[in-house]
């Protein structure tokens, strides 16, 4: 590893700082022009928007729904709370789901793999369900974790209702919101992408009348059509319209475009391209020092070694305009010592990233290694070391 000992630390040369507000709306409103009803690009990294049409507007979300249910799916599997070879058993009202499906039928049993499958791939409303059922015991359940979850994640105008993406009253989201879980999704669970970006596969039907093969194919046109696809989810109801969460990357640069109300379903999916190449035509991340880069070394106090490595824990990321150059700053804030025992992991500074005096983000600085407290013979031998030196 790379170590850094100066309290300054220049992290990236020549580059710009995200663009101000009213420079960002100033672009959204010139730029570009979404055939939709509302329409978002956000950088994955740092979470920053920039491009919005209608960011706020509560729309209904369609199957796009489900990139929450998928993001609570893969955290009880993080969890154990189930695992990838557990076997659900189909609810009548599970198998009753209408809208895109994969037929269930009540009492088949899948496992939670190919029920996920189906969701990723064939936005299978009858397998979100089954699995929204085995995760909390019933759909209900599991929707009041979905708007738990929501919140959690600064979702301000997003209210679930059921975990598929049927319309119903006060089932809504935003272009915005819908960005925010998708990042969530694809930053915690990276892969979620290795179904996401699946063109076609197959599960088997296990009933009484034996088992039959049933082919899944991506609703995500865009996983053929643009290079970089990583995801995510499509939807569609008559008061949704045409709707798509779509995640690309290209250059180091992850985005997320959503489109919410699109007229038709090749429209969604060119809008959605649209919005991919206006983001990595006039767009570049910047970067700071990557989790686990030394950038430093801090003395620890009764240690049984001296001193240990402190590294960065977390990336600190930024939009910025092609073209421009300015430096991006470091500053290294850290404590003067650190008491034995140390754990890894254990905070001791920070480093804090500005942009000509304006703070961008801040990361914390972590010990590298456990120190373990000097014992009496460790002592003596320092003492030693030293008076002979």
């Amino acid at each position: 590893m790379r170590t850094i000992k100066k309290v300054m630390l220049i992290c990236v040369a020549m580059v710009m700082f995200a663009p101000s507000t009213a420079m960002a709306q100033e672009n959204k409103g010139l730029a570009l022009t979404i055939d939709a009803k509302a329409a978002v690009i956000m950088e994955a990294s740092s979470g920053e928007i920039i491009f919005e049409q209608n960011g706020d507007a509560r729309r209904a979300p369609a199957s796009v729904t489900k990139v929450m249910t998928m993001l609570l799916i893969y955290e009880a599997l993080e969890q154990n709370r189930i695992a990838w070879d557990d076997v659900v058993t189909v609810s009548e009202y599970a198998a009753g789901m209408g809208g895109s499906q994969i037929y269930l039928e009540p009492m088949e049993q899948q496992t939670v793999r190919d029920l996920v499958k189906s969701v990723v791939i064939a936005s299978a409303n009858d397998g979100a369900v089954a699995l929204a059922e085995f995760i909390s015991g019933s759909e209900e359940s599991f929707v009041d974790l979905m708007n738990k979850k929501a919140r959690a994640l600064g979702m301000e105008n997003t209210s679930f209702r059921n975990a598929c993406g049927l319309d119903a009253d006060g089932h809504f989201t935003t272009a915005r919101d819908i960005a925010i879980m998708s990042r969530e999704l694809i930053l915690k669970y990276p892969h979620v992408e290795e179904f996401a970006t699946t063109w076609m596969d197959t599960i088997v039907h296990k009933t009484n009348r034996g088992e039959e093969e049933f082919g899944l194919t991506n609703t995500n046109k865009l996983v053929k059509w643009y290079s970089g696809t990583t995801g995510l989810k499509t939807g569609s109801t008559g008061e949704a319209m045409y709707c798509l969460s779509a995640t690309a990357k290209r250059n180091d640069m992850e985005l997320i475009a959503v489109v919410l109300g699109a007229p038709n379903p090749t429209t969604r999916f060119q809008e959605a391209m649209k919005m991919l190449d206006y983001g990595y035509a006039n767009y570049k991340v910047v970067k700071g020092e990557l989790p686990g880069t030394v950038v430093g070394m801090i003395p620890v106090a009764k240690g049984k070694t001296p001193e240990v490595a402190v590294m960065v824990e977390n990336l600190i990321s930024n939009v910025t305009e092609k073209g421009s150059n300015v430096e991006l700053e470091g500053q290294i804030n850290m404590n003067e010592t650190v008491a034995a025992p140390v754990e890894v992991g254990t905070a001791v500074g920070e480093i804090v990233y500005t942009y000509e005096g304006a703070e961008i983000g801040r990361s914390q600085l972590i010990t590298e290694e456990a120190v373990e407290r000097a014992g009496f013979v460790d002592m003596v031998g320092r003492v030693m070391h030293i008076w002979f030196k």
